[in-house]
């Protein structure tokens, strides 16, 4: 196994899985935005365009699920590290083209490593909030897209999609 894990972080010389050392690295300023789309039928995208679903505001609180997933990465992800993040936007925007949610997420921090899954953790919360939210009304919802499409900070520099 150790051969096929060449340049990957999260394992060590005998190819075991583990939370990489960040100790001696420099306290920089970091930030990563990720997104996804949550597809959906007509009837459903009208649903929580007009407000008319049942459990409530759907992009609303799909916004604050999403805020509270990037808080909870650490604790989802099993070698990510408890950062101290210093900022978390997550925006949901209507995409009658879809017909659906289009789904963004900015996470900052000043730490040793990068706020990449807690940028992903937070659509993909988004995301499957929005599903909850309207599943009774459309089982069919496709969930995707999800990718980071910014990381600036450390030593690996900057990556734009």
């Amino acid at each position: 196994m150790a051969g096929d894990t060449a340049g990957l972080t999260h394992f060590d010389a005998k190819g075991d899985a583990h939370m990489v050392d960040v100790s001696d690295k420099a306290v920089t300023s970091r930030i990563a935005t990720a997104e996804g789309w949550v597809k959906m039928a007509a009837d459903t995208f009208a649903i929580i365009a007009e407000g008319r679903a049942k459990k409530g505001d759907v992009l609303g609180v799909a916004r604050l699920a999403g805020i509270m997933g990037a808080k909870k990465t650490p604790d989802l992800i099993p070698l990510c590290h408890p950062l101290p993040v210093t900022k978390v936007a997550v925006e949901l925007t209507l995409d009658p083209d879809l017909p659906g949610v289009q789904i963004s997420a900015t996470v900052k921090t000043t730490g040793q490593t990068g706020v990449e899954m807690e940028a992903l953790t937070a659509v993909s919360t988004a995301a499957l909030t929005v599903y909850d939210m309207t599943k009774a009304v459309d089982k069919a919802m496709e969930i995707g897209g999800i990718r980071v499409t910014l990381k600036d900070g450390g030593k690996s520099g900057r990556y734009e999609a």
